[in-house]
């Protein structure tokens, strides 16, 4: 029997839309929105000034919101690849627990020996990597990567990644 293609999945603005937490958070704690256009094509720490403290507050990690269609088809995905869960989760402490216990409510499928938590991603050694992050996809030596687009990677030329705009592309190019 063939070995499976395996895939390397980010988490945070993959599968879970931190986008969506860091502006409610804000919205929380200053009363402000922050306009959707004022993020595209800035960092995420341009974006959000609060976020070194909102990653650190407890349940950040573990109370964001799922992507759209992404439990679907990541679900088909795991029946077809071998398929791991990779996040840069040292650099805040609450994070490994919280991602741990996220993955477990909302991806019951995953495993505990599908999940990475690292600090960099550098020594993933997948087939397909998809990330919203070109410092982790310029550095993947597979053999695909797709840039799963959030606003600061909009405007970027994907250059050697296959650009995704949601769960929905992935299936396309993975599924079909």
């Amino acid at each position: 029997m063939a070995r499976q293609a395996s895939i390397a999945v980010d988490m945070d603005g993959v599968l879970a839309d931190v986008y969506a937490q860091f502006q409610k958070m804000h919205l929380e704690e200053t009363g402000e929105s922050i306009p959707e256009e004022s993020m595209v094509g800035v960092p995420e720490h341009v974006a959000f000034p609060l976020i070194e403290k909102h990653v650190r507050t407890a349940g950040f990690f573990r109370t964001a919101s799922v992507m759209p269609a992404a439990v679907s088809v990541l679900k088909e995905l795991n029946q077809n690849y071998e398929v791991y869960i990779v996040s840069a989760a040292m650099e805040y402490p609450n994070s490994l627990i919280e991602k741990y216990e996220w993955l477990g409510m909302h991806f019951p499928f995953i495993t505990w020996k599908q999940i990475i938590l690292c600090g960099s991603k550098y020594p993933i050694h997948t087939d397909i990597m998809i990330d919203d992050h070109f410092k982790n996809l310029d550095v993947f030596q597979g053999k695909r990567s797709f840039l799963y687009t959030q606003p600061h990677n909009k405007l970027a030329d994907p250059g050697k990644h296959f650009r995704v705009n949601g769960w929905e592309d992935l299936a396309q190019f993975l599924l079909t």
